[in-house]
């Protein structure tokens, strides 16, 4: 793994700095692992961005920021050391480095793209079914979104077991994968340094929304795909083919999944907006807005193909949404949403550490 050195330099620098000042001693998980270190090899720096949450707590409370000499900025610092190891770190490699230079115009194309193919399978293929079914068939679609489905756990295990190694952990205990799920699912870490919350929003205003709107992106993710597995199981092993009923189990979790992730995808693009971009990885942050509005895309374009499925306008509306759907998940392993596969690794190396 070829890290940019520079990044590694500067990182290091401001690392032996706060690791003397100590003043952040009781800030997130980043101070303690890095109060635990002496030395700081490049799988260190590595782990140490990627339990960084950029909530930007300490820069503020930081002495030692601009325009001291020392001229610290370790959030930004973290950024950009998590950002070049989830490229260098992406499987493949190319797609990743790709990805975060020109991620809106990747999304937009593939998007687009995967919408004409299923327009043409669709003008080409005369199906049977009832409702979305009537427009591409059942067993087009498995054929189609299985393999897209398996790709990205298959890069993203490379990827993490490329990680692991990086940063020196070792063998994985069922205890330390339950700490970081609790962690991760409390978003505890996005609490701010006194449970105040971020600064991420405005200065040095704290606030949780940060945390509300992650958490209503993790969970209304989650709620989608546990709509599309109960689903899966109703179709195969009970013989309850879709379409369901508005207060069906698949259709009253894919609602308020879809909600949420609209919603929450909304209000992490207005935050970033207006956040201090200086304080995150500059070069990333086109990459994260397109990431972040695909999946508003999906969520959103899933909720108006379902609010207008028994309208003319079902047809053009499910082939923009199977194309956004594939494009994320063809696209996963490249772009911001790898960022929460990472951050549970580095919070289970974190338990371990602690013994």
């Amino acid at each position: 793994m070829q890290m940019q050195p520079d990044l590694l330099q500067e990182a290091r620098r401001q690392a032996e700095i706060c690791n003397a000042c100590r003043y952040c001693e009781g800030y997130c998980s980043v101070f303690p692992a890095l109060h635990a270190e002496r030395a700081f090899a490049d799988g260190d720096l590595t782990q140490l961005a990627n339990l960084c949450h950029n909530c930007r707590g300490c820069y503020y409370a930081c002495q030692y920021t601009a325009p001291h000499e020392f001229d610290l900025n370790l959030p930004q610092a973290l950024a950009n050391i998590r950002q070049d190891s989830w490229e260098e770190l992406a499987f493949p490699r190319a797609a990743g480095k790709a990805f975060q230079k020109n991620g809106a115009l990747i999304a937009l194309v593939t998007v687009l793209g995967f919408a004409l193919l299923f327009w043409a399978a669709r003008a080409l293929a005369s199906v049977g079914g009832e409702g979305f079914y009537a427009v591409l068939s059942h067993n087009a679609m498995v054929a189609i979104f299985l393999p897209a489905f398996l790709f990205p756990l298959v890069s993203i295990g490379v990827s993490l077991r490329r990680y692991w190694r990086h940063v020196g952990a070792g063998p994985l205990r069922p205890g330390q994968v339950l700490a970081a799920l609790r962690s991760a699912a409390q978003m505890k870490n996005l609490k701010g340094g006194h449970g105040d919350g971020c600064n991420f929003e405005d200065e040095d205003r704290c606030t949780h929304a940060r945390r509300a709107v992650h958490q209503a992106v993790m969970y209304g993710f989650l709620l989608c795909f546990a709509a599309t597995s109960v689903a899966t199981v109703m179709h195969y092993v009970f013989g309850m083919p879709a379409p369901y009923g508005l207060f069906s189990v698949p259709k009253l979790l894919g609602i308020a999944g879809g909600l949420l992730l609209t919603v929450g995808c909304v209000e992490m693009i207005r935050l970033k907006l207006r956040a201090d971009r200086h304080l995150g990885a500059v070069r990333a942050f086109g990459g994260e807005l397109a990431f972040i509005g695909l999946l508003g895309f999906v969520a959103f374009s899933g909720l108006a193909l379902y609010a207008l499925g028994q309208t003319p306008a079902m047809p053009i509306l499910l082939v923009l949404h199977l194309g956004a759907v594939l494009a994320f998940f063809l696209l996963t392993p490249f772009t911001k949403m790898a960022h929460g596969f990472y951050r549970l690794a580095a919070l289970t190396v974190d338990a371990q550490r602690k013994g």
